[in-house]
């Protein structure tokens, strides 16, 4: 990098930049579903009664109301409705069925003191399950709904979706237009000196480019949902920044020891970079475990994590390492007072306030560690009663139009909202299910505990489909039990019976979770075992830093439960308590695992390092918090700024993610980190830094761990062995 600075720093910038203009393209491509489970019973009864009857979901849904306390009846005010519906274009509009064309008093919504005031209408789009076409047509069509004199609500799948494109979009632009310059401003304090606070930035910037330019690409091969751009951005401007901290902040020291700048760049690649190179690859196994469920909405923000955390390294280790080849010593150009107060000092001058913190907790480790891990299992407790939704039109802020019409819509047309579950029959052989079977067993799911309502709703071929409403809420634990229930029931003779609807959906969602949980438990643990074993030497350390992070996300998630779904708060984060959506859950385990992780990384090395050279067990200790405390806390906070940003976020997903990261990294970064840490070590000894011989070996041989003692001919880098 040092050799070819100047080709790096054009390649790396042109490539990043043309990627970013023409990813920019990529927000026209984004889909809104895959939060469901496309292989489950739910999935497969849509699409048995999609084939046999057409598709039966309307894609939008309008409701009009009478004017001046007219009713809905009125012949006049009918074939207006209708005259305005039939003008909707054919080449969008694939079906339409309104109160107006066929009165069926389910699509009237009636008052007892004001009589019939509203009546309904459904379409649906030529797209089919096409979601980016149906938002494409949807956008065709959404002007050309509204009639005179007539008030209008407009709502459903393609409504819902289109506003929760564009929340999420203004999401994106707001955080980075809050998060940007508050971090150059915390950078520039942290630094002292403009120039060196503005490397991490101008990483950060461009690692969000270079995603997005690598998801548009992505779109040509798979679907990816609109919250994968949002997490990229998260994770690309998050990483950069503290991989940028991490670079300057050693390239820096280097300097100060009186290293000239080359060596000085060969060195902090050698070292921060092996480090930064390290964790990125933690953080892409963790996201990658989300790769082993089947919702496409995991996926595909896993790809955007991926890509992120990738590109943000690949930045950090090639273009980062040529700027500083360019500056040299004038990374310390256009410093504050304080910065040239403190480029006096020592390393071990100002680590000192971090060294006496980490001797404090060691002389008492029981003092800390027992009421820090007990604190941490308490704040966990609210999750054991965690509940699981989907993502619905919830998510919006309240009085967002797509979430007030299936507001109204749910409450004032309950026998046509989609809280009822769908029950399809299919025959054997091509034919048509038995009637009489069919009416036997329309009475066994009537005898099932608090359904409701079970009739027929459509016919056609070897099919015929009905309704039921269940009990309690659509996502309650009731709901599921009876779509349980009425699963277990026998079905009619050569007949098969598929179960679908939100709740069947939610739930088979769940057990797709279920089971692919401990296969991702398996692949992030078990690399993180193995890598962090490979780094380190010692076969105890990365156990206990599994099980720190498993305590810091365990405290996590119990806090949001308290506030997302229990609503302890929900009032000033303007949240509507509910249930949580699984997937986010799972995005957020694999992502703050990763984070947890990078930070041991980052303050393992350092105290190996010191370990390496012969330092006893708690100068080790000291000597690594001294060495990277302030760097660790700056990081936090500068990630806490960045995540944080979405803690504001129009969509509630987004905002339960900002909220969880800024909750992680607080707990993780200083209770965890520099109070539990130092305890839970002195407690375990010199059996810290234990390994068998046959590995300890093994390890010596691949050495990936980083070392100070790099000599200028690299032949002679020779890890030294942890004892």
């Amino acid at each position: 990098m040092h050799r070819r600075r100047w080709v790096v720093l054009v390649a790396a910038a042109l490539l990043t930049i043309l990627g970013g203009a023409w990813g920019s393209g990529v927000f026209d491509k984004l889909t809104q579903g895959g939060y469901e489970d496309p292989t489950s019973q739910a999935i497969t009864a849509v699409k048995t009664a999609d084939a046999a009857l057409g598709r039966q979901n309307g894609d939008v849904v309008v409701i009009y109301e009478a004017p001046n306390g007219g009713s809905i009846d009125d012949p006049a005010l009918g074939q207006k409705i209708n005259d305005k519906l039939k003008e909707l274009p054919s080449s969008e509009v694939s079906r339409v069925v309104s109160y107006w064309m066929i009165p069926d008093p389910a699509m009237r919504a009636a008052f007892a003191d004001t009589g019939h005031k509203r009546g309904l209408a459904v379409i649906t789009l030529t797209a089919g399950d096409d979601s980016n076409k149906m938002l494409r047509a949807y956008e065709k069509i959404k002007d050309k709904l509204a009639v005179d004199g007539v008030t209008s609500q407009i709502g459903g799948f393609a409504p819902t979706g289109a506003a929760i494109n564009t929340s999420s979009q203004n999401d994106l632009i707001t955080a980075e237009l809050v998060a940007v310059p508050i971090t150059l401003l915390l950078l520039v304090l942290i630094f002292g000196g403009l120039v060196a606070a503005a490397l991490p930035v101008l990483v950060g910037g461009l690692s969000i480019l270079g995603s997005l330019g690598l998801l548009n690409l992505l779109t040509s091969f798979v679907e990816v949902n609109t919250f994968a751009v949002n997490v990229a951005s998260l994770l690309g401007l998050g990483m950069a920044i503290d991989y940028g901290l991490f670079m300057v902040g050693r390239f820096r020291e280097e300097l100060a020891t009186g290293r000239e700048p080359k060596d000085a760049v060969r060195r902090t690649v050698a070292t921060a970079g092996r480090t930064v190179a390290f964790s990125a690859t933690l953080l892409v196994i963790a996201l990658a475990g989300l790769l082993l469920f089947p919702q496409g909405f995991l996926k595909s923000v896993s790809y955007g994590g991926m890509a992120a955390v990738a590109i943000a390294a690949l930045v950090s280790l090639t273009l980062l390492p040529a700027l500083l080849a360019v500056l040299g010593r004038k990374v310390d150009a256009l410093a504050l007072p304080w910065r040239k107060r403190a480029a006096t000092k020592s390393v071990e001058e100002e680590g000192r306030g971090w060294r006496k913190l980490g001797l404090a907790v060691m002389k008492r480790p029981l003092l800390f560690a027992v009421p820090i891990i007990a604190g941490l299992l308490l704040l966990g407790t609210p999750f054991l009663s965690a509940s699981f939704g989907e993502v619905t039109e919830k998510v919006l802020p309240a009085g967002n139009p797509a979430r007030v019409t299936a507001e109204t819509l749910n409450r004032d047309f309950p026998s046509v909202s989609k809280d009822a579950a769908q029950i399809v029959l299919q025959g054997k052989d091509g034919k048509a299910p038995d009637q009489a079977a069919v009416q036997k067993f329309v009475g066994e799911v009537g005898k099932v505990s608090g359904v409701t309502n079970v009739q027929p709703s459509g016919a056609g071929k070897d099919v015929v489909t009905l309704t039921a409403k269940l009990p309690g809420d659509v996502l309650s634990d009731q709901a599921k039990n009876a779509v349980k229930e009425i699963r277990n029931l026998t079905p009619p003779t050569d007949t098969k019976v598929l179960v679908g609807g939100i709740s069947a959906r939610v739930l088979d969602s769940l057990n797709a979770i279920t089971a692919g949980l401990p296969w991702m438990v398996l692949v992030i643990v078990g690399a993180t075992l193995v890598l962090m074993f490979l780094a380190f030497g010692s076969v105890l350390l990365p156990i206990k830093a599994v099980v720190m992070s498993a305590l810091s996300l365990s405290a996590t998630f119990g806090v949001l439960t308290w506030v997302f779904q229990d609503g302890h708060g929900a009032d000033l984060l303007n949240v509507t308590p509910g249930p949580l959506e699984a997937g986010i859950v799972v995005l957020m385990a694999a992502v703050v695992f990763g984070l947890s992780t990078d930070y041991e990384v980052f303050l393992m090395s350092r105290m190996v390092e010191a370990k390496s050279k012969g330092a006893s067990n708690e100068e080790a200790v000291a000597t690594g918090l001294a060495r990277t405390g302030r760097v660790i806390s700056s990081a936090a906070v500068l990630l806490i700024v960045v995540t944080g940003a979405f803690a504001f976020a129009e969509v509630t997903m987004m905002r339960f993610v900002g909220v969880g990261m800024i909750l992680a990294l607080a707990l993780d970064a200083t209770v965890v980190r520099m109070l539990l840490v130092p305890a839970v070590l002195k407690l375990m000894g010199n059996a810290a830094w234990w390994a068998p011989g046959p590995l300890r070996r093994l390890q010596q041989r691949v050495g990936i761990q980083e070392s100070d003692d790099i000599e200028e001919n690299p032949k002679s880098q020779a890890p030294q062995p942890v004892r």
